[in-house]
C-alpha cells in the first residue's frame, strides 16, 4: 500500500488515458512484433502474451505510458516507461535520469472494448 502522506508537501500532476481495445487487435502480435517492440519491452510484451486475449492488457499499458506522458512535464519516449505488474499492483518504472525526479501513482481498468488508466505524478 502507498503511503499517500509522504507526499503531501511535493508537487503532482496528472493524466488521463483512453484506449479503444481494437487498435491493438487489428495487428496481431505474431504478424507485427517489430510494431509492439517500438512501444512494449520484453517484459511487458511477455507479461501481455501470459493471457488468451492479450490486447486488452496492450491497451491497459498503452494507456498507462500515455497518462504518465501527460502527468509530466518532461519528454519522454513510450519505451522508457516500464509497466511492473505484481500478483496485486501495477507500478511505473521510468528507466534513465528521469527515474530519480518522478514517483508515481497509477489506476488502469478494462471494460469491454476500452482501457482506461489514470497516473499521478509526484516530483522527488
Amino acid at each position: 500500500m502507498i503511503q499517500y502522506e509522504k507526499y503531501l508537501n511535493h508537487a503532482f500532476s496528472m493524466g488521463i488515458d483512453i484506449v479503444n481495445v481494437s487498435r491493438f487487435k487489428k495487428k496481431p502480435l505474431n504478424n507485427n512484433l517489430d510494431f509492439y517492440k517500438k512501444i512494449f519491452s520484453d517484459s511487458e510484451i511477455n507479461y501481455c502474451k501470459k493471457f488468451s486475449s492479450p490486447y486488452e492488457h496492450f491497451a491497459g499499458k498503452f494507456a498507462i505510458k500515455e497518462s504518465v506522458i501527460k502527468a509530466i512535464p518532461d519528454k519522454i519516449s513510450l519505451k522508457n516507461i516500464c509497466i511492473l505488474n505484481s500478483k496485486h499492483k501495477t507500478e511505473i518504472q521510468i528507466n534513465g535520469k528521469l527515474n530519480k525526479k518522478y514517483d508515481f501513482i497509477v489506476s488502469v481498468s478494462h471494460e469491454k472494448e476500452f482501457a482506461i488508466a489514470v497516473v499521478i505524478s509526484f516530483r522527488k
